[in-house]
């Protein structure tokens, strides 16, 4: 089966393209780009995946309005950026990047004359290309202090049998710990299931997300700063 006709007989794909038309009609002047990200893009959807829209406008304000809602029984994740907040999103980096970078890398385009797309993955590329690996190891900190801190609560909420939010909070610590190797090793995932699951934190019980962390930890202190430093180390760059 070719791509187009794939594509003709996917669902998610026919939504996508009559959303597209749809917000053309309406928006003509206003909108410079349209794509997909996700798992439409890697071309690895299923009848239980998203539609993983981002317009692209060229002033504030303008186009349609985000939107998270089902249409036809499928979600649909409606994002709206402008052209020049996009690019700049691109080429910031922050502790959640392990998670971001994919939708900047990963793109299908359903409407794109001017090439904007490949723009944004350019500019995110050559951000990567510049950045030191201390910016990477500060990153890293901040997403190691909130696993430790989740880590700690849930176990002393196992301690009080409560288990239920000892689990959420289990998950909240997987997950940070998740982007700490994502960050350390420039590795970015597809979602925060692929996230774990690859960094093989998904079954992590307790006692080992804790062995984890502290390895971390030692991995971060020999990259320049401990995790747990002095009140001076506070206020440092």
């Amino acid at each position: 089966m070719s791509q187009e006709e794939y594509d003709l007989a996917n669902p998610r794909w026919h939504l996508a393209t009559r959303l597209r038309d749809v917000i053309l009609r309406r928006w003509s002047a206003e909108v410079q780009a349209i794509g997909v990200h996700g798992s439409m893009a890697h071309g690895d959807d299923t009848d239980s995946s998203d539609v993983n829209l981002v317009v692209v406008t060229y002033r504030p304000g303008a186009g349609p309005r985000p939107a998270l809602r089902r249409v036809d029984g499928i979600l649909v994740d409606l994002a709206v950026t402008t052209g020049d907040e996009g690019l700049r999103r691109s080429r910031e980096l922050t502790p959640r990047w392990p998670l971001e970078a994919d939708r900047y890398v990963t793109v299908r385009d359903l409407f794109d004359p001017r090439g904007w797309f490949g723009t944004q993955r350019d500019g995110h590329l050559a951000r990567l290309a510049e950045t030191r690996p201390g910016e990477f190891s500060a990153l890293a900190r901040r997403n190691w202090c909130v696993a430790s801190a989740a880590h700690a609560r849930a176990v002393r909420l196992a301690e009080w049998y409560e288990t239920d939010a000892a689990l959420v909070l289990m998950a909240e610590a997987r997950l940070h710990a998740a982007m700490v190797a994502g960050l350390l090793s420039r590795t970015y995932f597809r979602n925060r299931a692929d996230a774990v699951r690859r960094t093989g934190l998904a079954g992590a019980d307790m006692t080992e997300l804790g062995a984890v962390l502290k390895a971390q930890a030692g991995d971060l202190t020999a990259r320049g700063r401990p995790v747990d430093g002095t009140l001076a180390a506070l206020f440092e760059g």
